[in-house]
């Protein structure tokens, strides 16, 4: 068949450093896929880092020049992986298809070991589109910005290892919502839905929900529970009190808070498009990833 995506970017785990048996199993599948995809009759390169990483003998590209240069992105690896390069390519609009060579694989969703036959239609343009919003989020501190980010799961404001809890002043488009004291705050995605709020106690929201969720962790007061926000509203949130707070993005950057600083976050312009295998489902996926109705049939 000829396949309808000409040039292929392979991005694999270049954010972890691997060794010994990982680094060989890594590259070994790198290498698999990207001799599959030229038997096909794709142009293969490699993200920078990957090809830093694995030394496979194909072009290496930045993540603009992939934007620019390629019709796809390939991930292989876990969810964390996806996350990382799906922020960085989404001013571009390249769709990305994941192979699951991690645990969970929510948004990583081909297995690796039958990849070469859920890949060969959607190569031909045989693919169910996904659209996932993102967060676009700004450390306010005396009027000027000081972090800025995009986010495709969460943000979470946290307290200290070592210290109480914070105490936080929530806004919504510009009207007090309450005033928090709690281990921290999630402000989570559809897609983060079913990560760290999940864990604190959260709703899991469709895709296709134009929303957030906002949910505290370990709050003081039981009657703070999570709520749903159209993911159209605006978020504030300020610290105001507490030793070592910072924000995480995602698990993945960092931002450190003083008292006084906001933490803004809007809906992006940007999301990213994941494709899947036809006949793809959410629920699918929930089910074989949350193992329910195990036993059943």
């Amino acid at each position: 068949m000829e396949p309808r995506f000409r040039h292929v970017a392979l991005v694999g785990k270049y954010h972890l450093p691997l060794s010994g048996d990982t680094a060989d199993a890594a590259r070994e599948a790198l290498a698999d896929i990207a001799a599959f995809l030229e038997r096909h009759g794709c142009d293969v390169s490699l993200e920078q880092d990957t090809a830093n990483g694995s030394g496979l003998p194909y072009p290496a590209l930045s993540t603009a020049e992939i934007g620019t240069c390629c019709d796809l992105a390939l991930v292989v690896g876990g969810d964390g992986t996806m996350l990382g390069i799906a922020r960085q390519l989404a001013c571009h609009d390249i769709p990305l298809v994941g192979i699951n060579q991690g645990r969970l694989g929510f948004i990583t969703d081909i297995r690796l070991d039958n990849y070469a036959a859920t890949l060969e239609p959607m190569l031909a343009g045989a693919y169910e589109q996904d659209l996932r919003s993102l967060m676009h989020v700004q450390v306010m501190r005396d009027g000027g910005c000081v972090f800025d980010t995009l986010a495709m799961n969460d943000v979470v404001v946290n307290r200290g290892a070592t210290s109480g809890m914070v105490e936080l002043r929530v806004e919504i488009d510009g009207r007090f919502v309450a005033s928090q004291r709690a281990d921290g705050l999630i402000i989570a995605s559809p897609t983060g839905s079913t990560a760290y709020a999940l864990s604190a106690g959260g709703p899991m929201l469709h895709p296709s929900v134009p929303g957030w969720v906002l949910v505290p962790i370990a709050p003081h007061t039981l009657s703070n529970r999570p709520i749903v926000l159209a993911d159209s509203a605006e978020v504030c949130i300020e610290l105001v009190a507490g030793r070592d707070a910072s924000a995480n993005f995602d698990m993945q950057s960092l931002a450190s808070l003083l008292h006084g600083d906001r933490v803004v976050v809007r809906r992006s312009r940007h999301g990213v498009r994941f494709l899947h295998p036809l006949g793809w489902s959410y629920f699918d996926t929930l089910r074989q990833k949350l193992h329910w109705n195990e036993g059943g049939s």
